[in-house]
């Protein structure tokens, strides 16, 4: 055993050096890592979102149609013809051309690298009042005060979040009374007769954390219309279908739930 012990001590000292550097290399990537996938997502998504698909627009605009009947409960904002909106995961801002004019907009995302893309986006639209990217998850808005928010927005985000029902939760605890929550989502494929193998896909890319890692924690095999169902909304109208998504290399993610939900 002391032979033993007196080897394994040779060892170490004989390759201290590289031990050290190894030590110092596994630091650095557990402590950027993760930082580096936030960097390259937000960029990544800032690409893909820069050219806009007219099909998937027009998905959002009869998805978001009914906000503009939306009658906000704050007298003053009342007065103003006005709303306060909540987005959860806003990103770069993609939804900002379906809001109505004046909205007072609150938002919240967990990656600050969203903040140069976002500030460049929000300058492009005058009419609504947007704040400052509130950096945290949707499953930790303390900050938002309950029965505050007219109307929440979702869209592909809770494919990433590490806690549904929390989220839940925390959006009907910050809308008001009445008060609606609307969501867009890629969802597991729901067809497995047509698309087994799709299917198939979404798990195997999931399972071997390949596509969350390379997307920020999003995984493909989660259906969220139940979870959306048993939170406690008075009111929960969704829908499952496939998106007109043209794109070879993102058919993975076709299947898509969409809907609102009323407190």
């Amino acid at each position: 055993m002391a032979e033993v012990d007196h080897q394994i001590a040779t060892w170490i000292s004989n390759n201290i050096l590289y031990i050290v550097l190894a030590l110092g290399l596994i630091w650095f990537l557990k402590k950027n890592v993760a930082n580096l996938r936030r960097r390259w997502f937000a960029y990544f998504m800032h690409l893909f979102t820069k050219e806009k698909d007219a099909k998937v627009e027009e998905m959002k605009k009869d998805l978001f149609a009914s906000m503009k009947d939306v009658v906000s409960q704050d007298p003053v904002l009342r007065k103003q013809n006005s709303i306060r909106i909540l987005e959860i995961g806003v990103g770069t801002g993609v939804n900002f051309s379906h809001y109505p004019d004046g909205s007072k907009l609150v938002v919240v995302d967990p990656n600050p690298h969203f903040k140069s893309y976002y500030n460049d986006n929000r300058k492009k639209f005058p009419n609504i009042e947007t704040e400052e990217i509130l950096v945290t998850t949707g499953e930790k808005m303390d900050m938002v005060p309950d029965n505050s928010i007219d109307v929440v927005v979702m869209t592909l985000v809770l494919c990433s979040v590490s806690g549904t029902e929390e989220i839940m939760k925390e959006i009907l605890r910050v809308l008001v009374p009445g008060g609606k929550f609307y969501f867009l989502e890629h969802i597991r494929e729901f067809d497995t007769e047509k698309h087994s193998i799709r299917q198939k896909i979404q798990e195997f890319l999931t399972g071997t954390g390949l596509w969350p890692f390379l997307f920020d924690g999003c995984c493909l095999n989660r259906d969220m219309l139940p979870a959306i169902e048993k939170a406690g909304f008075s009111k929960v109208n969704g829908e499952r279908f496939y998106a007109p998504i043209n794109s070879f290399f993102f058919q993975i993610i076709k299947p898509h739930l969409k809907g609102t939900a009323e407190k």
